[in-house]
């Protein structure tokens, strides 16, 4: 009986709703692939034909030549260990600092608040770009040129994060923290023992988005690191780029390098991500 019934379950998910949207998304799932699976199939094939015309998604061989190339021109294993040193430090402090932020702003009334997070807010719309230059002056007086530090600590305030964590903390029921209040609990053992075990799924997928927003950073850790041994990834795949002319072959490897890593992230997480968006609230805005 019960196995008649999850059948009929099963069934009955299957609204046309279901079905249209279905539809709907899987020839965008493909526009989304295509570009990536094109990727893919250049740079298994020999360089002399990755712009050969007719286009042919396999080439006369399939070779691991481009990979082979752009593993001997870097150093693909350092330039690995920064990105990820520089990616997990950064989500960490940015999930804590932008937690502590959010709940200040969530759940503490003191002056200039609202100024203050209107502030916040505004830094949202606020190029990263137009902040590049005070932000490099910075680092050179502070001695952090080609460091970790310094491409991690301008990466850490996210005022978006910060937004999306103030969102959740207003659903949290406030029963909860002033039943801990009257049980004798300050502030800090509240937020640390009841509001962040709460909201481990918002604060999962802020974590993977940093974790990925961090990876694929580009301009900020080319313009602070100058010393290849300390260079993140994406920088010195471009280095190897420029150095041997435009190879769409290697470039396409690099791509390809650069992004599985994240690619397994995402498989890993994705549900966390989904369900720290649903969270809050933001996916039906």
């Amino acid at each position: 009986m019960s196995a008649v019934a999850d059948d009929e379950g099963r069934r009955a998910r299957w609204t046309p709703g279901r079905a249209a949207l279905l539809a709907l998304s899987l020839p965008l799932a493909v526009v989304w692939v295509l570009p990536l699976a094109w990727a893919v199939a250049i740079s298994f094939k020999p360089e002399g034909e990755a712009t050969g015309t007719p286009l042919r998604w396999i080439g006369s061989t399939v070779t691991l030549q481009a990979y082979r190339q752009v593993w001997e021109a870097g150093d693909l294993v350092r330039w690995m260990f920064n990105t990820a040193y520089i990616s997990v430090v950064t989500t960490l402090l940015t999930v804590v600092f932008c937690a502590m932020a959010a709940y200040g702003f969530a759940r503490t009334d003191f002056r200039g608040r609202k100024a203050l997070y209107g502030v916040v807010l505004a830094g949202i719309m606020v190029p990263p770009q137009v902040l590049m230059a005070p932000l490099f002056a910075e680092m050179v007086q502070l001695g952090l040129v080609d460091t970790y530090w310094g491409v991690i600590l301008p990466q850490v305030a996210v005022p978006a994060m910060v937004f999306i964590l103030v969102r959740f903390f207003d659903g949290v029921p406030r029963e909860l923290e002033e039943a801990a209040f009257v049980d004798g609990a300050g502030r800090w053992r509240v937020f640390w023992t009841i509001v962040m075990p709460l909201s481990r799924p918002v604060l999962a997928a802020v974590a993977i988005f940093t974790f990925i927003s961090t990876w694929n950073n580009f301009l900020w850790p080319f313009l602070v690191t100058t010393d290849p041994n300390g260079m993140t990834l994406p920088v010195g795949l471009v280095n190897v780029q420029t150095s041997y002319g435009l190879r769409y072959a290697q470039m396409m490897a690099s791509v390809v390098i650069a992004g599985l890593p994240l690619l397994v992230v995402f498989v890993l997480f994705q549900r966390q991500i989904v369900r720290g968006v649903a969270r809050t609230g933001l996916a039906g805005q």
